[in-house]
């Protein structure tokens, strides 16, 4: 069995789990939804499902980590039996298929920052740049870069690699969105954006998208249900809360987002008053609007440097703001190779084996998306969505367990002020299943109606059930079933590498 590694300090794992959740959504798709349902509203529901669903994920996989310390493949197996080894390989699996696109995604942020440095991006043609660089063989260039500098802070280990570069990582990042905060509520006509932002608009509380929205980007933004905390749980010390640490992350997330949405909104708001001066608010919320529907990519790639061609410094701020969102890129990227890296671990490989089988899996699988904008499309439909399996996954094995059991038991607390009550009980029991139902029921509906609307203008005559359609629910069915029964099969295979005892209760 390989050495135990641990953080150095209770602020390395802070600092590794503000990584692993601070990503890339926070700063490009938080902003735009929150403008698109109505700003302060959507806010606060956020905040409330971050109670709901994202701090007992957070919670339920820092207390398994701790109590295994193992990955997310043996830990199922452990507690759950030796029967359920395959969920939580499907739970790894469906985080891995993530990070291979992932990757992608990370080099694009690596060549913007790039480019705004060396080739002068501010002044190119944001869409045609975009459609050039995208058609190009230089997305495999810049995704093996993301892949060897990850793969190198994996290398050195969890003191000298994750903590480390966490501690440069997330203060470095904060702080940039400290300055485009500043930057960005000092333009001219910020405060239409400022008061658009945070004044709810209580209508949009009776929009069921609106809640939905929420939903999902607690789920997704925070990073519970991936098995990445419990994978950082594995190097904690034996007296960490996982409710105070779990809170700390959540709301940690919570604010980057804000900041974000502080940083774009009131900017954007700016840009369009001085393009049509003596326009309406109405009018400018509309143009706003417009833009935020254009979403993540579009708004990220093509739009964001538009608007800081027409900003005083705008080159500075540009490099500023790529230069953050490459820096959330690879802090969440490194908690994703760690789960993987963790796994083969487990297995009894050396962390130096185990790398080169995980950056050489991540090349490889990754390379389609790399080439392909189709294929990323559908790899981010599929398996974001498997994220909702994965914390279903989750809560079967508290469920198994027995709600009182896990808190007594997986997640005892050393501070009684700060331990799970009878209300986890009920959230796992009830709302949590009912979250599910309720994500799934709607994303795969909104395809559904997407397809519809598409046959009824003669753009898509594939059926809505077609497994070869990008953004199909077919597809999403088709290739979970491959994931779901490629495991069940390899079971047994995975409880002999994982070295699990056939007699667990």
């Amino acid at each position: 069995m390989v050495k135990k590694e641990q953080f150095a300090s209770r602020w390395g794992i802070i600092f590794a789990g503000l990584g692993m959740a601070v990503g890339t959504g926070n700063l490009w798709r938080f902003p735009r939804i929150a403008a698109q349902y109505g700003g302060g509203a959507f806010m606060a529901v956020w905040l409330l499902f971050l109670f709901l669903w994202a701090l007992p994920l957070l919670i339920i996989e820092m207390s398994i980590g701790k109590k295994t310390g193992r990955g997310v493949v043996a830990s199922f197996g452990k507690l759950m039996g030796p029967k359920f080894t395959w969920m939580g390989a499907f739970v790894a699996f469906v985080t891995s298929a993530i990070t291979f696109y992932y990757t992608v995604v990370t080099g694009w942020c690596l060549k913007y920052f790039y480019a705004t440095c060396c080739q002068n991006l501010i002044s190119k043609t944001p869409q045609d740049f975009w459609n050039g660089f995208t058609s190009s063989w230089e997305p495999v260039l810049f995704h093996v870069i993301a892949i060897l500098i990850g793969c190198s802070i994996i290398y050195a280990g969890v003191v000298k690699g994750i903590e480390r570069a966490n501690k440069f990582l997330i203060p470095s990042l904060f702080l940039m969105l400290i300055v485009a905060c500043v930057r960005s509520i000092t333009l001219p006509g910020a405060g239409m954006g400022l008061n658009f932002l945070f004044s709810p608009n209580w209508s949009q509380f009776g929009n069921l998208k609106m809640w939905l929205n929420a939903l999902s980007q607690a789920a997704w933004s925070t990073g519970a249900g991936w098995g990445l905390m419990l994978t950082y749980a594995v190097y904690s010390h034996k007296r960490e809360n996982p409710v105070i640490t779990s809170a700390t992350l959540g709301f940690g997330d919570y604010v980057a987002s804000l900041m974000a949405a502080i940083t774009v909104i009131p900017a954007v708001f700016s840009f369009y008053i001085g393009a049509s001066a003596g326009a309406s608010r109405q009018v400018v919320e509309g143009q706003v609007l417009n833009v935020m529907n254009e979403g993540n990519l579009g708004l990220t790639f093509t739009w964001i440097p538009t608007l800081f061609s027409k900003i005083p410094g705008g080159a500075f701020f540009l490099a500023l703001f790529f230069l953050a969102l490459c820096f959330a890129a690879f802090s969440s990227l490194i908690s994703q190779l760690e789960l993987i890296t963790r796994i083969f671990m487990d297995s009894g490989h050396s962390r130096k084996k185990a790398i080169v089988i995980v950056g050489s899996a991540c090349l490889v699988m990754g390379l389609p998306s790399a080439l392909s904008l189709g294929f990323f499309n559908n790899q981010d439909w599929v398996w974001g969505m498997g994220l909702m399996i994965s914390g279903l996954f989750f809560i079967l094995l508290v469920l198994k367990l027995g709600p009182r059991k896990f808190r007594e038991e997986i997640a005892p607390s050393f501070n009684r002020k700060f331990r799970l009550g009878k209300a986890f009980d009920f959230l796992i029991r009830f709302l949590m299943p009912v979250q599910i139902l309720a994500m799934l029921g709607w994303w795969f509906f909104d395809s559904y109606s997407s397809w519809r609307t598409a046959v009824e203008a003669g753009m898509s005559p594939k059926h809505w059930l077609n497994p070869f359609a990008q953004g199909s629910v077919g597809t999403v069915l088709f290739q979970w079933s491959i994931g779901l029964g490629v495991f069940l099969i390899l079971n047994r295979f995975l409880n002999r590498k994982m070295d699990i005892i056939e007699n667990v209760d």
